[in-house]
C-alpha cells in the first residue's frame, strides 16, 4: 500500500477562501504524502498555478471576487496551465453545479463535507490518469521523432546514393557523363524513340589536332581544354532529355532525343559557334590559330531493321569523313556539309 501511495504522490494546489477548509484539507493531503500549497482566493491561486504549475488543483466553487468557475476558465485558456487536472470542491452538489463544473474543464467534483479516504482515492486516480496521459504524449513524441529521424536518414541515404550514382556516371575530368552512362542513356532513348516513333539524333565530336595541342602546351593545359569544350557543349545542349558525354580521349558524344537531321545540324552549328568564341589558342593547328572541332551527325527513327550500333556507326563514319575532308566542319550521315562559314554546302554522299 505504501508503494502505491508513493507512486501517486504529487504537487497539489488548494484554492479556497475559507481558512478552515484549507487547513483541514492540507493536513489530510500532507499526511498522505503530498506536497501541498494553499491559495486564499482565486487571484492568488491563478498566480501560484502560473508561477509553478502543480500536478493537480483542488478548487472551491464559491469564492468572493473570482469564483471557481472563472478561475478554471482562465487556467484552461492559458497554455501553461491548460493541462492541469482541476477537481472542484463545493458544499453544494446540485446537478447544475456539477454540469457547469465539468463544462468549464473540471475533471471531478467533491461535495463537502468530504471523507479523507475518498478524496485521496480520487486524487490518486486523477494523478495516475495524468501521468499515463503524459507518458502517452511522451511516447507519441518519441515515435514522431523516431519517424522523423528515420525519414531524414532515408532522405540522406537517398541523397548519398544519388550522389554516388551521379559520381559513378560522371567523367572525372570533364564532369559530363561518362561512357558507361552514355551506353545506358542511349539504350533508354533508343527504346523510347522506337516505341513513340520519334527521330533520335547522335553527334560525335572530335577536337582537331589535339595530340599536337598536348605536345605543345602539356597535358595539364590539355585537360583544361577538354573541360572548356565539355562546358561549351553543355551550354548548347540544355534539354533534360538530351545528353553530353565524353566518348573517349578528345571525343564527345551528344544524344538528342526527338531531333531530326535538321535539328541536329542547328545544334552542330551552335557548337562550332560556341567553340570558336572560346578562342583557345592552338599554334600547331594547320587549319586555324584556335581549337576547332570536327563533327559527325546521324539521325533517324529507330525500327526493327536498325540498331544503336548502326546509329553509332553512321555518326562515326560521318565524323571520319569530316576529318578526312579537312576537319573544322560537320558531316551529316548521307551528305557532306561545310560549316566553317556557317553556310550549308552539299559536297558528296557518304
Amino acid at each position: 500500500m505504501s508503494n502505491q501511495v508513493a507512486l501517486c504522490k504529487g504537487d497539489l494546489l488548494i484554492i479556497d477562501d475559507l481558512a478552515e477548509n484549507l487547513r483541514l484539507l492540507s493536513e489530510i493531503l500532507k499526511i498522505a504524502g503530498y506536497k501541498v500549497r494553499c491559495a486564499v482566493d482565486g487571484q492568488t491561486g491563478l498566480m501560484a498555478a502560473k508561477t509553478s504549475p502543480p500536478d493537480l488543483i483542488l478548487l472551491d466553487v464559491k469564492m468572493e471576487e473570482i469564483d471557481g468557475y472563472e478561475v478554471c476558465k482562465q487556467l484552461k485558456s492559458d497554455r501553461l496551465t491548460a493541462d492541469i487536472p482541476i477537481m472542484f470542491i463545493s458544499a453544494y452538489g446540485s446537478i447544475q453545479e456539477k454540469i457547469k463544473a465539468f463544462g468549464v474543464g473540471g475533471v471531478d467534483f467533491i461535495t463537502k463535507p468530504f471523507q479523507a479516504a475518498e478524496v485521496i482515492v480520487r486524487i490518486n486516480n486523477q494523478l495516475t490518469l495524468r501521468r499515463l496521459q503524459q507518458q502517452l504524449i511522451e511516447k507519441n513524441q518519441q515515435l514522431e521523432q523516431e519517424i522523423s529521424d528515420r525519414q531524414r536518414a532515408e532522405f540522406e541515404l537517398k541523397q548519398a546514393y544519388s550522389a554516388l550514382e551521379k559520381l559513378a556516371y560522371l567523367d572525372g575530368l570533364t564532369r559530363v557523363a561518362n561512357r558507361m552512362y552514355l551506353d545506358k542513356f542511349l539504350h533508354h532513348e533508343w527504346n523510347r524513340a522506337k516505341r513513340e516513333q520519334e527521330s533520335l539524333a547522335l553527334i560525335l565530336c572530335d577536337i582537331d589536332y589535339f595530340k599536337n595541342y598536348n605536345d605543345t602546351y602539356g597535358h595539364l593545359v590539355g585537360d583544361r581544354c577538354l573541360r572548356q569544350i565539355a562546358h561549351a557543349l553543355s551550354k548548347v545542349v540544355q534539354r533534360s532529355t538530351d545528353l553530353v558525354a565524353r566518348y573517349g580521349g578528345e571525343e564527345f558524344c551528344l544524344v538528342l532525343s526527338n531531333t531530326n537531321l535538321s535539328g541536329a545540324m542547328n545544334i552542330a552549328t551552335a557548337i562550332q559557334d560556341r567553340v570558336q568564341k572560346l578562342h583557345i589558342c592552338h599554334e600547331k593547328s594547320p587549319i586555324s590559330n584556335y581549337i576547332t572541332l570536327s563533327l559527325g551527325l546521324a539521325a533517324y527513327i529507330p525500327s526493327q531493321k536498325t540498331s544503336i550500333k548502326h546509329l553509332l556507326h553512321m555518326a562515326d563514319k560521318a565524323l571520319y569523313q569530316a576529318k578526312a575532308a579537312g576537319k573544322n566542319q560537320f558531316i551529316v550521315a548521307g551528305e557532306q556539309v561545310c560549316s566553317i562559314s556557317h553556310k550549308l554546302e552539299v559536297r558528296s554522299k557518304i
